[in-house]
């Protein structure tokens, strides 16, 4: 049988799809790519994997009567498969009866989640799109990877810094002699970006900066997160101490004269009512490097002597995402800020800070200065009630409750039906065992899905959606030199079809299927799209070619714009959008709301759950981002299935700590937390700092029949804390999290996460129920 190759793109990469048939068998990356991802090898099996959903499909307690209680709650509940005409007409008739009883605020489309690399074909954006037209749906704001660092930024900055200009990694080669990496610079998570990419320039562009011989220093309790080499230290930091340790370096720039007054008179507010806390006037307390290491447990006197190496000359101070995922996850963005203003180089080339950096792949490339193809949702009616992202179990749990917020009371909603396309908040959330207690509360859930996840065995009514291979699209990024045309490669699987085409004709039995189609099909939308990118491109200075060229090359390579330097306006005058026009060091906006636990400058607060409080045995749990998968994307591949112990996520643990509780490489372990349990396979690492363990997220949750506490897989966060960061920002705090970890009493339990639900048939004709 002859091999077909063809062009697509993925969250993980550009590649030529090798399709033999029907079936995809292979992937070759696309040779532009200097670092492809290893996660290329589990794309043939995630398109025909034995978990897809092959039909559409109704939770049985749901159509025999709404039940969810005993055995028919959601999650133990068994499905019957249903015709695509039963299966549109039960959901648009329960998104017509729902906006008709209660009103769209009683629609929930939060949909979070990175679904489709595919700028047409996002799953998120064609939901949105749908409820917007009917009259407005409840959605989310932040995202759980930097929810708090999104919110307290733009007190400090002006704007989200996470999402802005970067500094370029030709920059830091050129320039930085000291980077201070507070959470590394994972290898790993450089290898994914949301549109794809065609060439993954973090991995390449990292060995440059060290190649260069910049002094580099990994303040992190994980000693692979970070870059290895002679002019590489690690610095295994007590977890969620970070901010303790950056006061630690600003108190001794100050107390040595090293800190650049001149900057900070010029271009921030609030030194001085900062100043008077460093230095302890009020509480007594000065914040000097002794105190700093009594918390994070380092040596007072190598803080002292990076102080002074980081005044000496060029410095880049880099924060990543996975610290602001912890209890006052706003203080460490803060406090990056404040310790890089000291420094005074910020606005310089290879100087101030970032966030992020290694977190993405498109971190340290520069922006693409026009808008790249994609579909756009009109604006939701209903923006002003959005809830915080990781708030969704408080959400179903107490509607009419108030909270705050970012200094506003608000309410929370009465949701009666959830509308979920492509993402898995079985996989993002916290606490599972209780988001699955919240998630009976609403009448009627939805979901479109390509596998049977725990999202979809939460749901009640399942529609099969294709995979980006069963369908044409484009790929793009703004921080990305590629657009790529995703060329469909094989036939839907079973009876999926696209989220466009389903909601189309959802759309069509709600009355508006012209308003949300435009007249246009698949190719009329991914021709559409194209053409407003080439004249977004035009007026920027940038030529693309026309869209059959594009579509049949398989990519467009573009010129990339000259390295950016953040904030090198500021040195020259140009304001912020801050209230005073500068970096607010102290802000009298976030002062005014009079929240302890983030007041009006940064502070060290001791966490809910750390080491430093810590009862004997106790652990500090890290749940952090896979290498072997995107999230919960390709869990089923060869790549996530290969670095499992007996089938479970291994849970990386030092030497020590491990022989203490009768642990052995290999061995199945509990890992159990006020929350609940789970089991895992045991890693020996001597690269965790003592006192630490690292569960990656991702594993997807496979709970016990009859306590959804207790997870079989390995999935971290039946673990992890449901509670936000502040009141300012409600962010998720899955890093503060405290376990005891001890040998598997019992054998390996029979694992179900990757199967199929009991399923049956109904007949054609609305009939009898068919095993």
């Amino acid at each position: 049988m002859s091999t077909r190759r063809v062009p697509h793109g993925s969250h993980w990469g550009a590649y030529e799809a090798l399709v033999e048939g029907d079936r995809v068998v292979g992937v070759a990356a696309a040779t532009t790519d200097r670092d492809p991802a290893a996660l290329l090898h589990s794309v043939p099996e995630s398109v025909h994997s034995a978990s897809r959903v092959r039909a559409p499909a109704v939770r049985r307690g749901w159509l025999d009567g709404r039940e969810r209680t005993g055995a028919y709650r959601r999650g133990r509940d068994g499905y019957v498969e249903v015709s695509w005409p039963d299966a549109l007409d039960l959901v648009a008739g329960e998104v017509r009866r729902v906006l008709d009883e209660y009103g769209p605020g009683a629609v929930f489309g939060g949909s979070y989640g990175w679904a489709s690399a595919g700028r047409f074909h996002h799953a998120k954006t064609q939901l949105n799109r749908m409820l917007a037209l009917l009259g407005g749906y409840i959605s989310s704001v932040g995202s759980y990877s930097h929810a708090a660092g999104t919110q307290i930024l733009p007190h400090v900055l002006g704007y989200d810094a996470n999402n802005g200009p970067s500094t370029a990694w030709e920059s830091l080669a050129a320039h930085t002699d000291t980077w201070v990496m507070f959470g590394g610079c994972p290898r790993h998570t450089m290898q994914v970006e949301p549109g794809g990419t065609g060439d993954h320039r973090g991995g390449p562009g990292l060995d440059a900066v060290v190649a260069a011989g910049t002094e580099i220093v990994v303040v992190n309790p994980v000693r692979s997160d970070g870059p290895t080499g002679p002019n590489c230290a690690w610095w295994p930091v007590r977890p969620n101490t970070d901010t303790a340790l950056m006061l630690g370096l600003t108190h001794t720039l100050v107390s040595e004269g090293l800190h650049d007054t001149g900057f900070l008179d010029r271009h921030t507010v609030g030194w001085d009512v900062f100043c008077e806390y460093l230095l302890g006037k009020h509480d007594g307390v000065p914040k000097d490097a002794e105190w700093a290491a009594s918390i994070a447990e380092l040596d007072a006197g190598e803080i002292r002597a990076l102080a002074r190496r980081m005044a000496a000359g060029r410095t880049f101070v880099s924060t990543s995402w996975s610290l602001q995922r912890a209890d006052h996850g706003e203080q460490p963005y803060w406090m990056t800020v404040v310790l890089a203003a000291a420094l005074g180089q910020i606005g310089l080339p290879g100087g101030g800070f970032g966030f992020g950096v290694g977190s993405i792949s498109g971190v340290g490339t520069p922006r693409q200065p026009f808008a790249v193809p994609a579909l756009r949702k009109p604006p939701n009616p209903l923006a002003d009630h959005a809830i915080p992202v990781a708030r969704i179990a408080d959400m179903l749990l107490a509607p009419g409750a108030g909270y705050e917020f970012d200094g506003r009371h608000r309410t929370y909603p009465d949701v009666r039906l959830v509308y979920w396309a492509g993402g898995n908040p079985f996989h993002h959330h916290q606490d599972l065992g209780r988001l699955s207690d919240a998630w009976q509360r609403p009448e009627t859930v939805i979901a479109h899905e390509q596998y049977w996840t725990a999202s979809a065995r939460h749901a009640d009514i399942v529609l099969p959606a294709t995979t980006t291979l069963e369908r044409n699209d484009i790929g793009a990024s703004s921080k990305d030199p590629f657009l790529v045309a995703m060329h469909r490669a094989v036939p839907p699987v079973g009876e999926a079809r696209s989220d466009h085409a389903i909601l189309r004709d959802v759309a069509a039995r709600l009355g508006i299927e012209d308003a949300f189609t435009e007249g246009r099909d698949e190719e009329g939308w991914l021709r559409h799209l194209w053409a407003q990118g080439v004249e977004s491109a035009r007026a920027a200075g940038v030529e693309l070619p026309g869209f059959e060229e594009f579509w049949a090359a398989g990519s467009v390579r573009l010129p990339l714009p000259p390295p950016e330097i953040p904030f090198a306006g500021l040195r020259h005058g140009e304001p912020l959008r801050t209230p005073s026009g500068r970096i607010e060091i102290f802000s009298a906006t976030v002062d005014s709301y009079g929240y302890d636990e983030c007041p009006g400058h940064p502070v060290w607060l001791e966490p809910a759950e750390w080491l430093g409080a810590a009862e004997p045995g106790q652990l500090h749990l890290l749940s952090t981002q896979p290498a072997t998968r995107l999230h919960s994307q390709l869990d089923t591949g060869p790549v996530a299935a290969a670095s499992k112990i007996h089938g479970r996520e291994a849970c990386r643990i030092n030497p020590h700590d491990a022989a203490t509780r009768g642990i052995v490489e290999g061995s199945l372990i509990e890992i159990r937390s006020a929350r609940g349990t789970c089991l895992a396979g045991a890693r020996l690492d001597a690269g965790v700092r003592p006192g630490v363990v690292v569960l990656p997220t991702g594993a997807w949750y496979d709970p016990d029949e009859n306590d959804p506490t207790l997870d079989r897989h390995g999935n971290p966060n039946v673990l992890t804390a449901d509670r936000g960061t502040s009141r300012l920002a409600q962010g998720p705090t899955a890093d503060t999290t405290l376990v005891e970890i001890r040998p598997s009493a019992a054998g390996p339990p029979a694992l179900r996460a990757h199967l199929p639900p009991a399923l049956a048939r109904r007949a054609p004709d609305r009939g009898g129920v068919t095993p």
